[in-house]
């Protein structure tokens, strides 16, 4: 088991019925406490953007709103590149493409600069949690509109009993822990 995945078994915890009844949910406030466990699952992350020589293959990477960003700047740095966020619509004060999504318990808006992203450049999306995807495949679209080529997804835990990666189709997922 990798230094990554013990720290999340370890140290993320489930609270049953939130935000509403019948979803559990991942809080990783315990994990972000932690800084051996940060550390090792910002690392774990930051391989996905790696080919396996240990050399950078993106250019940047997008974090979701919220808990993405608190991941995905972190993994920016640690590659070498720049930190874009996607946020929740009326959030971002420029010019911004917008995807409307489902989410596992209603729907949602989200966004992204028209010029954060410049044409070719290789994204990797960062998220907490790999659910329906609906978040995921919302957040490629948008750096797709930007001419940028989405070219994989790392989450922390991807819920494999949701379709996910079905949702997400053919962009390659790494989950530093599947349950």
């Amino acid at each position: 088991m990798s230094r990554a995945s013990e720290a999340l078994q370890r140290l993320v915890r489930d609270i049953p019925d939130f935000p509403e009844p019948g979803v559990v949910f991942k809080d990783i406030t315990p994990l972000l406490a932690d800084p051996d466990g940060f550390a090792a699952v910002v690392e774990g992350l930051a391989q996905a953007g790696r080919d396996a020589d240990g050399a950078v293959v993106v250019d940047k990477v997008v974090g979701m709103e919220a808990r993405g960003f608190i991941l995905a700047a972190p993994v920016a740095l640690a590659l070498g590149v720049g930190f874009v966020p996607v946020r929740k619509a009326g959030k971002l004060p420029h010019d911004t493409h917008q995807a409307t999504y489902d989410l596992e318990y209603g729907s949602a808006v989200i966004e992204l600069h028209r010029d954060s992203l410049q044409a070719g450049e290789r994204v990797l999306l960062l998220d907490d949690v790999l659910a329906t995807g609906g978040t995921a495949r919302a957040a490629a679209d948008l750096v797709g509109r930007c001419g940028a080529v989405p070219v994989g997804l790392a989450v922390l835990i991807e819920l494999g009993f949701l379709p996910g990666r079905a949702t997400v189709g053919d962009l390659p997922v790494s989950a530093l822990l599947t349950v």
